[in-house]
Protein backbone atom coordinates (compact mmCIF):
# COMPACT_ATOMS: atom_id res chain seq x y z
CA UNK A 1 0.00 0.00 0.00
CA UNK A 2 1.25 3.45 -0.94
CA UNK A 3 0.08 6.84 0.36
CA UNK A 4 -1.11 7.80 -3.10
CA UNK A 5 -3.39 4.72 -3.06
CA UNK A 6 -5.66 6.31 -0.46
CA UNK A 7 -4.83 10.05 -0.38
CA UNK A 8 -7.43 11.92 -2.41
CA UNK A 9 -5.19 14.51 -4.06
CA UNK A 10 -8.11 16.60 -5.32
CA UNK A 11 -9.31 17.11 -1.73
CA UNK A 12 -5.93 18.37 -0.45
CA UNK A 13 -6.19 21.87 1.03
CA UNK A 14 -2.83 23.68 0.82
CA UNK A 15 -4.04 26.54 3.03
CA UNK A 16 -6.86 25.80 5.43
CA UNK A 17 -9.35 28.59 6.09
CA UNK A 18 -10.41 27.23 9.48
CA UNK A 19 -8.43 28.35 12.50
CA UNK A 20 -9.67 25.86 15.09
CA UNK A 21 -9.53 22.07 15.35
CA UNK A 22 -13.22 21.38 14.74
CA UNK A 23 -13.33 23.80 11.81
CA UNK A 24 -10.30 22.12 10.24
CA UNK A 25 -11.90 18.70 10.60
CA UNK A 26 -15.14 19.94 9.00
CA UNK A 27 -13.21 21.64 6.19
CA UNK A 28 -11.28 18.46 5.36
CA UNK A 29 -14.37 16.22 5.56
CA UNK A 30 -16.24 18.65 3.28
CA UNK A 31 -13.34 18.59 0.82
CA UNK A 32 -13.69 14.81 0.59
CA UNK A 33 -17.47 15.14 0.25
CA UNK A 34 -16.87 17.63 -2.55
CA UNK A 35 -14.94 14.93 -4.38
CA UNK A 36 -17.83 12.47 -3.98
CA UNK A 37 -15.89 10.24 -1.59
CA UNK A 38 -18.68 10.49 0.96
CA UNK A 39 -22.25 11.65 0.42
CA UNK A 40 -22.56 15.39 1.04
CA UNK A 41 -25.61 14.83 3.26
CA UNK A 42 -23.49 12.53 5.50
CA UNK A 43 -20.50 14.89 5.78
CA UNK A 44 -21.69 16.57 8.97
CA UNK A 45 -22.20 13.21 10.69
CA UNK A 46 -18.74 12.05 9.62
CA UNK A 47 -17.19 15.30 10.87
CA UNK A 48 -19.02 14.92 14.19
CA UNK A 49 -17.67 11.38 14.53
CA UNK A 50 -14.10 12.57 13.89
CA UNK A 51 -14.56 15.38 16.44
CA UNK A 52 -15.99 12.92 18.96
CA UNK A 53 -12.98 10.64 18.41
CA UNK A 54 -10.65 13.64 18.79
CA UNK A 55 -12.33 14.55 22.08
CA UNK A 56 -11.47 11.08 23.41
CA UNK A 57 -7.76 11.77 22.87
CA UNK A 58 -5.86 14.18 20.68
CA UNK A 59 -4.36 12.85 17.47
CA UNK A 60 -1.87 15.71 17.53
CA UNK A 61 1.19 13.60 18.19
CA UNK A 62 3.61 16.51 18.19
CA UNK A 63 6.11 18.06 15.81
CA UNK A 64 3.38 20.09 14.12
CA UNK A 65 1.28 17.17 12.90
CA UNK A 66 -2.16 15.70 13.68
CA UNK A 67 -3.86 12.65 12.19
CA UNK A 68 -7.58 12.81 13.02
CA UNK A 69 -9.26 9.59 11.98
CA UNK A 70 -12.42 7.56 12.32
CA UNK A 71 -14.15 4.45 11.02
CA UNK A 72 -17.68 5.33 9.89
CA UNK A 73 -20.53 3.59 8.09
CA UNK A 74 -20.84 6.47 5.57
CA UNK A 75 -17.33 5.75 4.29
CA UNK A 76 -17.12 3.12 1.55
CA UNK A 77 -13.33 2.91 1.13
CA UNK A 78 -10.31 4.00 3.14
CA UNK A 79 -9.50 7.54 2.11
CA UNK A 80 -7.33 10.36 3.34
CA UNK A 81 -6.60 13.97 2.58
CA UNK A 82 -4.15 16.55 3.83
CA UNK A 83 -4.64 20.08 5.06
CA UNK A 84 -1.93 22.64 5.72
CA UNK A 85 -2.18 25.66 8.01
CA UNK A 86 0.56 28.28 7.82
CA UNK A 87 -0.65 29.91 11.06
CA UNK A 88 -1.02 26.68 13.07
CA UNK A 89 -4.01 25.15 14.82
CA UNK A 90 -4.40 24.09 18.46
CA UNK A 91 -5.00 20.32 18.38
CA UNK A 92 -4.05 19.82 22.05
CA UNK A 93 -0.96 18.05 20.71
CA UNK A 94 1.23 16.03 23.03
CA UNK A 95 4.01 18.64 22.81
CA UNK A 96 1.46 21.47 23.21
CA UNK A 97 2.76 23.06 20.00
CA UNK A 98 0.50 24.22 17.15
CA UNK A 99 -0.28 21.81 14.32
CA UNK A 100 0.56 22.85 10.77
CA UNK A 101 -0.12 19.61 8.88
CA UNK A 102 -3.34 17.65 9.32
CA UNK A 103 -3.81 14.24 7.70
CA UNK A 104 -7.46 13.18 7.89
CA UNK A 105 -8.11 9.44 7.55
CA UNK A 106 -11.58 7.95 7.07
CA UNK A 107 -12.29 4.23 6.79
CA UNK A 108 -15.31 1.95 6.57
CA UNK A 109 -16.33 0.36 9.85
CA UNK A 110 -16.13 -3.12 8.35
CA UNK A 111 -12.48 -2.91 7.21
CA UNK A 112 -10.30 -2.32 10.28
CA UNK A 113 -7.28 -3.95 8.60
CA UNK A 114 -7.22 -1.32 5.83
CA UNK A 115 -7.57 1.41 8.46
CA UNK A 116 -4.59 0.07 10.43
CA UNK A 117 -2.49 -0.37 7.28
CA UNK A 118 -3.22 3.22 6.22
CA UNK A 119 -2.42 4.52 9.72
CA UNK A 120 0.87 2.63 9.71
CA UNK A 121 1.79 4.06 6.30
CA UNK A 122 0.91 7.62 7.36
CA UNK A 123 2.85 7.40 10.62
CA UNK A 124 5.86 5.76 8.98
CA UNK A 125 6.28 8.82 6.75
CA UNK A 126 5.33 11.40 9.38
CA UNK A 127 8.09 10.14 11.68
CA UNK A 128 10.60 11.41 9.09
CA UNK A 129 11.77 14.97 9.80
CA UNK A 130 12.33 15.75 6.11
CA UNK A 131 8.86 14.59 5.10
CA UNK A 132 7.22 16.73 7.80
CA UNK A 133 9.35 19.74 6.88
CA UNK A 134 8.66 19.44 3.15
CA UNK A 135 4.93 18.92 3.79
CA UNK A 136 4.84 22.07 5.87
CA UNK A 137 6.65 24.01 3.14
CA UNK A 138 4.51 22.68 0.27
CA UNK A 139 2.11 25.50 -0.43
CA UNK A 140 0.18 24.07 -3.38
CA UNK A 141 -1.87 20.93 -3.96
CA UNK A 142 0.56 19.94 -6.72
CA UNK A 143 3.63 20.23 -4.47
CA UNK A 144 1.96 18.12 -1.78
CA UNK A 145 0.92 15.49 -4.35
CA UNK A 146 4.44 15.43 -5.82
CA UNK A 147 5.89 14.93 -2.34
CA UNK A 148 3.54 12.01 -1.67
CA UNK A 149 4.53 10.37 -4.95
CA UNK A 150 8.22 10.97 -4.19
CA UNK A 151 8.10 9.32 -0.74
CA UNK A 152 6.12 6.41 -2.15
CA UNK A 153 8.88 5.79 -4.69
CA UNK A 154 11.70 6.06 -2.13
Amino acid sequence: MKLIDFVNVDAIIPELAAEDRNGVIRELVNALAGQGVIDADRADGVAQAVIYRENQGSTGFGKGVAVPHVKHEAVKTTVSTIGRSSHGVDFAALDRAPVYTIVLLLSPKDDPDAHLAAMEKIFRHLREDNFRRFLRQSDTREKIADLIIEVDEA
